[in-house]
């Protein structure tokens, strides 16, 4: 059973840091796109950033520059490091996992992936 637990979300002011962590448990695929999301009251689920079993990566646009996406393998650990915090970047996180299933969604698709945490709520105030 695929298990995916997020943490390190906060609260913090304007031009902040944070690292987002998800471990990863019982993913024995092979193939995968990997992702954070985030989901702010009101509004729909949207891909921040992805990462390939291929090292591939995207990135929204507002956050490029500002977030990184990376994994370490040997602890079955995928992470977000945020800088330059911004209001608007206030949302619930959620990483994801896709086992790059053939769909017609991009890996920047909520609607691509079948494994999903609980989230990690990021507040950042101005």
């Amino acid at each position: 059973q695929v298990q995916l637990v997020e943490s390190g979300g906060g609260s913090v002011q304007a031009g902040g840091s944070l690292r987002l962590s998800c471990a990863v448990f019982g993913y024995t695929y092979s193939r995968y796109y990997m992702g954070w999301f985030r989901q702010a009251p009101g509004k729909e689920r949207e891909g921040v950033a992805t990462v390939s079993n291929d090292g591939d990566t995207w990135y929204l646009g507002s956050v490029r520059g500002r977030f990184t996406i990376s994994q370490d393998n040997a602890k079955n650990t995928l992470y977000l490091q945020i800088y330059s915090l911004k209001p608007e970047d206030t949302a619930m996180y959620y990483c994801a996992a896709d086992p790059r299933r053939f769909t017609s969604y991009n890996n920047y698709d909520p609607k691509r992936y079948n494994y999903w945490g609980q989230g990690t709520q990021v507040t950042v105030s101005s």
